[in-house]
């Protein structure tokens, strides 16, 4: 017969092979934040720049499934339910899709605008365009 400790060591092991473990945890952490979660602390109101940022973390949270961190970053956050319109928050951050991108959502086939913006912003070109800038600049201080 199993003992009590061998019987945890089990479910533990089950859950971590399933991916439960990890979900519950999120859950139960969730959970706890929402019922300390002063309501009646009113919030600051959500500006555009929070609420294309908060758009941006969250899609990169669904695609990892990072799902109860996204559910506790909308809730905390005030964020809509409803995501934004990926077109919208691309043309706002002035950030064009990429369909060769790294990191495509495998259901959508979109690219997660994060990562485009992080390519962007890490290529050669980009580098090379506002390190010119930045010599400009310096020297018209002259």
């Amino acid at each position: 017969m199993a003992t009590i400790t061998e019987l945890k060591s089990a479910l533990r092991e089950t859950l971590e092979a399933r991916g439960v473990l990890g979900q519950l945890k999120a859950r139960i952490r969730a959970e706890v934040f929402s019922a300390l979660d002063d309501e009646s602390a009113p919030r600051p109101p959500l500006s555009h720049e929070n609420l294309l940022i908060n758009e941006l973390i969250r899609e990169y949270l669904e695609f990892n499934k990072y799902r109860y961190t996204a559910s506790v970053l909308t809730a905390e956050s005030g964020q809509p339910e409803v995501p934004l319109d990926r077109e919208f928050v691309a043309s706002e951050l002035n950030v064009a899709e990429d369909s060769s991108a790294k990191a495509v959502d495998s259901s959508t086939k979109n690219p997660v605008i994060i990562y485009s913006a992080f390519d962007l912003f890490s290529s050669v070109e980009h580098k090379k365009r506002y390190f010119g800038r930045m010599c400009k600049l310096l020297f018209s201080m002259q």
